[in-house]
């Protein structure tokens, strides 16, 4: 590892920061989320299908109500990207239109990443070779928790350099997590390997995003940038299915890293049922739109 990692690594905050931190947070959560702010967060959605019975006709009718959105609601912002399987990536580039909707695909082993390097990095650039922008990939948990935290950096390294320009999302799946110090070890493994984003989950697991770890990712997000003057963003993802909960992290992120981070190139919220629900929050009405 680096002596950049071993530095940033003695900044992990501790169990009392955190708690203070989120009842400062929680304390300025009041009432319902103004319609500004439902916006912003519907904006940051990574619209997500990630099921094992996806198929041609279930992903061409995610892209076509993506695609007709705007002209729906027309004073609304749509999400931010579409996520789905690699090998559902070159339907989705062939058919989607709406303007500024970025392509993610999760990739590299998703969701356990128990398979071989060479796969994980061919799967990767297969699927930005077809069309993904973004590839949401599941770093080597197992390594990781065996404190092989050299093979866990090689991996996210060789990946974002056979990606080229788009970004690289790094799952920690911090659900299977230990502690506080492994959620801020991991995030800052996969930064200082060119993370360009960390996030929370899979959604494949019992635990997924929880306020503390992203609080905690958060926290070593705003270390490293003011380290390295570089941003990483952030993405919590697995479970969030509400405007309620939604406007949670929307919080903690604000709180931690400022107004800077609040846009779709630094903050994203990984979900497939929440942009209805915050959808329905904007127009007054239940809505089941996606």
């Amino acid at each position: 590892m680096t002596k950049l990692y071993e530095k940033l690594f003695k900044s992990c905050p501790s169990e009392g920061e955190i708690k203070k931190g989120l009842k400062k947070v929680y304390s300025g959560i009041s009432g319902a989320p103004d319609r500004k702010t439902l916006m912003e967060i519907l904006s940051v959605i990574d619209q997500t299908s990630l099921n094992t019975t996806d198929n041609k006709s279930s992903i061409l009718q995610l892209t076509g109500k993506i695609n007709s959105f705007n002209a729906r609601y027309s004073n609304i912002p749509s999400v931010a990207a579409i996520c789905v399987y690699p090998n559902f990536v070159p339907l989705v580039k062939e058919k989607l239109t709406a303007r500024n909707v970025k392509i993610a695909a999760v990739a590299g082993g998703f969701p356990a990443s128990q398979t071989f390097r060479s796969i994980k990095v061919a799967e990767c650039k297969m699927a930005v070779d077809a069309g993904a922008d973004e590839i949401d990939f599941i770093f080597n948990v197992g390594a990781f928790l065996g404190n092989d935290y050299q093979t866990v950096a090689d991996e996210i390294r060789e990946i974002k350099s056979n990606i080229g320009k788009a970004y690289l999302k790094v799952i920690i799946e911090s659900g299977l997590l230990h502690n506080i110090e492994q959620i801020f070890n991991a995030s800052m493994i996969a930064m200082d390997a060119g993370a360009d984003f960390i996030k929370t989950s899979t959604g494949k697991t019992s635990v997924s995003a929880t306020p503390e770890s992203v609080f905690v990712i958060c926290r070593a997000i705003s270390v490293f940038y003011n380290e390295t003057g570089i941003r990483v963003g952030i993405k919590p993802s697995g479970g969030i299915a509400s405007s309620k909960d939604a406007i949670v992290y929307y919080n903690i992120v604000k709180h931690n890293l400022g107004a800077e981070w609040m846009n779709p190139s630094l903050f994203r919220i990984g979900s497939s049922r929440l942009a209805n629900d915050v959808l329905s929050e904007i127009i007054g009405s239940r809505v089941d739109y996606f």
